[in-house]
């Protein structure tokens, strides 16, 4: 039976919370309750647990610092934060702390399930992994075993999909600004190298020109708006500079935004 905390200073949110999960793991879960992040804390270490459900905003220590702490010791728990702030700090703060998911409430059930599932399974193949040390496997030999192998590649695959989402969703909230790969590194306190190589890998591109790619892909859809002004658009999508604009897309689509909205017209009439 795996050990789950929930943690959150709201008690009917925690309620509502028990209650569901008691539900649909029925069986398979023993849940712990916790109304601040110090509690959490001690009913971490006393209880061992291996999944924890952190609200973000708690009196004294909040989600994020006892997150922190429970990473500082435990590598393998899993953690998921739930909280009611969609802001940008606290998803990259998820990040470093290694966080399995960041929920917003009101929490979907489906998704909730889901996430819950990953973590049990990944915490089932931390406990076999942990019985396996028992035995005296060397260190050696655990290195080589496909099965770990597998199991630290799907727990990075996780993590790199997050950091996707998150990069995605920034460049998608901001792209209209004047926006660079320094920003976005710093925004996600890594080093620009780092991130350069996170994004290539992530996207199959560089930074610059995923940027190009979307910032006239938007572009595009306003050009297909009938009271459009031309004019406004570069600077819409990030270009302050009209001739630079005109020339990206250009490059991009083979012809001028104005070409481009003509033939929409054409094509409408």
């Amino acid at each position: 039976m795996y050990r789950l905390l929930i943690a959150d200073d709201e008690m009917i949110e925690r309620k509502v919370l028990f209650k569901t999960l008691s539900q649909n793991l029925k069986g398979q879960c023993e849940i712990f309750q916790a109304e601040n992040g110090r509690e959490a804390l001690e009913i971490y270490e006393k209880e061992k647990i291996q999944i924890a459900i952190l609200d973000i905003e708690m009196p004294g220590i909040n989600g994020i610092q006892a997150a922190e702490r429970i990473r500082e010791k435990d590598k393998k728990c899993c953690i998921i934060f739930l909280t009611a702030f969609d802001e940008f700090a606290y998803a990259k703060k998820a990040i470093t702390v290694r966080a399995l998911d960041y929920l917003l409430k009101p929490w979907d059930e489906k998704e909730l399930m889901l996430v819950l599932e990953e973590a049990m399974r990944m915490a089932g193949e931390e406990k076999d992994f942990q019985k396996e040390k028992t035995e005296e496997v060397s260190e050696e030999e655990k290195r080589d075993d496909p099965e770990e192998l597998a199991e630290d590649d799907a727990g990075e695959n996780l993590r790199m999909n997050k950091v996707t989402e998150i990069i995605r969703d920034y460049i998608r909230e901001n792209y209209m600004y004047d926006l660079s790969v320094q920003d976005l590194a710093d925004k996600m306190n890594y080093s620009e190298p780092y991130f350069c190589r996170l994004f290539k890998q992530s996207f199959g591109q560089n930074f610059t020109a995923y940027l190009t790619e979307y910032r006239v892909s938007m572009a595009k859809k306003m050009l297909e708006e009938p009271t459009v002004n031309i004019k406004d658009i570069g600077k819409s999508v990030g270009y302050e500079d009209s001739n630079y604009f005109t020339k990206v897309f250009t490059k991009e689509y083979g012809c001028t935004p104005t070409e481009y909205a003509n033939r929409v017209k054409k094509c409408s009439i």
